[in-house]
């Protein structure tokens, strides 16, 4: 294991002699901003005198299907800047008159199943992270922070505008970003930036500063430059305050309690402590707008995943939830607030200069009667430091602590648990070598030893071949109770390696072989169970996907599971089953108004038993206005008594409906036959001005045989975004 961890750490060292002293990969692609003389109105028109004058950026490169040759569609971008925002205008070209690709006029769109133009913006130029703004052909608006060197969250949420406007031989793409909604640093000129054209006609995917295939057109390892005529205007004042008025009723008739009315005030309050240093506070919040999460059939022997979607912990988020890996994550958000209200709050998180960010963070709750927790606090202290061109290393503290006693006695709630960890993030300059290296420590009441991380991988991903090693030591004792950890007590190792291959003509775009497997063994090296994974993979010219995999499945059971997850008798610890699967998965192209993917499976399953897997997507669209989706899985398991036959259904039907780009309706159905339970959520949201809205939102839960009602509530909120 140690060994392991430390051939991996060598191997990064060994690859940073070699990409690190590399410059900036499209250096050589600039594109100069000069200070507007002018008003510039939003309005989707070309006609305003500071755009005639301003630099263009054009001659885009093809990214998708091929990434040898200039775009076949026409992009033209022009950038400009007053005192107050920064302004872009993005024309997109056609090759042919005809109706745009998009889903709806809904925020924060499927970049896949759009027409659309994208800006990726490194005001820091440190290829590690940004923002991200952007609309579909519709006018839909985009936006989102940028984490990991290409990644976009687009829970994040700011005030800024734009318009769009559709020509026959065009769409007219204009925005004002406020310099209030983004944070850098006073007098750095220089930023890195690009932008990106996804055309579903021509199937073609695009970008200014020429990215290869293999990566995504947000990856800041490969923008251009931004070439300011002076410094950038730093706001004098970015103050923000967002209040919110709720008022709402809810009934549980399970417990057949009177109706209970919910009357509450509260806000967040955003403060610039410098141009890219932000301070967020936060009293009495409130996050019944957010959207449910999408119920899964849980046949695992561990706790899901679901992601934070509430919008006080997502502003440079990344410091916080992207310490570790996705499954050894020793901060996890959504445990502050689970079961227990949260009373306030402070988040401080930026960059303090180029090479170092920092995230320091507080949330106190309060007690809760139903759960029988007492008022606990949660702290955070996160730095990262840049190291060479892509790379940084990254310490975190994390503190949980009671504040009070449990309502009632019978409390397990432990006096305080703490972390400490460190770790090293390699990436390279042209982002072919990627990997990390992690060390993690808890501390909590009466245990010692066995209670720490180590592990590590390095991944190579160039245009032909993948080749991906990871290894993992969670140690038995060790407790992240603010985190996301479901497993401990193992070692783990995890090599992937595959190859592509292009033709130069037909309907198939490229196809490639990739084999995995993940084996688990305790803490003394024996076996406890592997998947390993061989697949083909085909993707056609119109870029629709199909996929053809063999799994072969190890599992010894290291406590009682019930193979069913349905209340039945468990299989005792130290059950071993072994069985193979076979899969096929394909999505269709999604330049068409109705769009599937279906995904089906055939194997064995715990005691010599079978299990048919069948799960699908179905979505049609009414341009520009409606968006339906249907989502549908269904298992069958074949297993000996007293387990039999058992067969669950989880369909999800999903309505959106934009009725302008500041109006949305939708409604999420979902039946899960696994949980007996059926869900409804449906949300009016009026943004009657960039980032204030109103909402209407309604729920319930109920058993679906014989059909009674466990739940309802009804929500009316009204939030409100105040610059000072």
């Amino acid at each position: 294991m140690y060994k392991l961890n430390l051939l991996l750490l060598l191997g990064c060292c060994t690859f940073c002699n070699y990409a690190f002293a590399q410059q900036k990969k499209n250096a050589n692609y600039q594109i100069h901003i000069k200070r507007a003389a002018s008003a510039i109105k939003i309005d989707g028109l070309t006609d305003d005198a500071d755009w005639q004058k301003a630099d263009s950026a054009a001659n885009f490169f093809m990214v998708l299907p091929m990434d040898t040759s200039f775009a076949k569609v026409r992009t033209t971008v022009k950038m400009s800047y007053d005192n107050n925002n920064l302004y872009l205008l993005a024309i997109c070209y056609t090759v042919r008159p005809g109706p745009y690709m998009v889903e709806s006029l809904k925020r924060d769109f499927n970049f896949g199943k759009n027409d659309n133009f994208l800006l990726f913006m490194d005001p820091f130029d440190a290829r590690t992270d940004g923002f991200s703004f952007g609309a579909n052909a519709a006018g839909a608006q985009w936006d989102g922070t940028m984490y990991e060197g290409g990644k976009v969250d687009l829970s994040w949420d700011n005030k800024w505008y734009s318009a769009v406007k559709n020509y026959p031989d065009k769409w007219v793409f204009e925005a004002a970003i406020p310099f209030k909604s983004i944070r850098y640093k006073k007098g750095i000129r220089e930023w890195g930036i690009n932008f990106s054209r996804n055309d579903l006609i021509t199937t073609e995917k695009s970008s200014w500063a020429p990215v290869p295939r293999q990566f995504p057109t947000a990856s800041l390892a490969y923008t251009g430059s931004i070439i300011w005529d002076e410094e950038p205007p730093v706001a004098s004042s970015n103050v923000s305050v967002i209040p919110y008025v709720l008022g709402g009723v809810s009934k549980d008739f399970q417990a057949g309690t009177k109706a209970a009315y919910r009357k509450e005030i509260g806000g967040d309050v955003k403060v610039a402590l410098t141009s890219s240093l932000n301070l967020d506070a936060t009293v009495n919040p409130d996050f019944s707008q957010v959207d449910v999460d999408q119920q899964v059939i849980n046949l695992n022997r561990y706790e899901l995943f679901f992601p934070e979607k509430r919008q006080f912990f997502l502003e440079n988020g990344d410091l916080f939830s992207n310490f570790g890996y996705a499954d050894i994550r020793p901060f996890f958000s959504r445990r502050i607030g689970l079961n227990a209200p949260i009373r306030f709050g402070a988040r401080m998180t930026g960059k303090i200069d180029k090479n170092w960010r920092v995230g320091v963070m507080d949330v106190q709750t309060g007690q809760s009667g139903a759960a029988n927790l007492p008022g606990q606090n949660f702290g955070v202290v996160t730095l990262q430091h840049r190291v060479f061109s892509r790379s940084n290393i990254a310490f975190m503290f994390i503190n949980k602590d009671a504040t009070s006693s449990a309502p009632s006695a019978g409390s397990t709630a432990p006096g305080y648990n703490r972390n400490v960890g460190l770790e090293y993030n390699l990436a390279s300059s042209n982002n072919l070598y990627t990997g990390k290296f992690l060390a993690l420590k808890s501390f909590s009441p009466n245990v010692s030893g066995h209670d720490f991380v180590a592990a590590g991988n390095l991944q190579y991903l160039s245009k032909y071949w993948t080749f991906y090693l990871q290894q993992q030591y969670v140690g038995r004792n060790y407790n992240a109770e603010v985190g996301y950890v479901p497993r401990v007590g193992y070692n783990k190792i995890n090599p992937l390696i595959q190859h592509n291959f292009f033709p130069k003509s037909g309907v198939v775009l490229s196809h490639g072989l990739q084999l995995s497997s993940t084996y688990f063994f305790d803490e003394h090296f024996k076996r406890t169970d592997n998947e390993s994974i061989f697949s083909y993979l085909i993707t056609f010219r119109n870029r629709s996907t199909l996929t053809f995999s063999g799994l072969d499945t190890y599992v010894k059971l290291l406590r009682p599971f019930d193979p069913t997850n349905n209340g039945n008798a468990p299989l005792p610890t130290g059950t071993a089953n072994h069985w193979n699967t076979a899969d096929v998965q394909f999505a269709s192209k999604p330049q068409s108004v109705f769009t599937y993917l279906f995904e089906a499976a055939r194997g064995g399953y715990y005691e010599n038993g079978n299990r048919l897997s069948l799960t699908g997507q179905m979505g049609y669209r009414f341009q520009p206005y409606v968006n339906l989706i249907m989502n549908l899985s269904y298992n069958d398991l074949h297993m000996p008594q007293p387990y039999g036959r058992t067969k669950f259904w989880l369909v999800g039907p999903r309505a959106d409906v934009t009725f302008t780009n500041t109006l949305y309706f939708t409604t999420f159905v979902q039946y899960n036959e696994q949980a007996k339970n059926m869900n409804i959520n449906s949300r009016l949201q009026w943004r009657y001005k960039p980032a204030s809205d109103f909402f209407i939102v309604y729920g319930d839960n109920s058993i679906p045989s014989p059909f009674t009602v466990k739940n309802r509530q009804l929500t009316v909120k009204w939030t409100y975004w105040w610059n000072i």
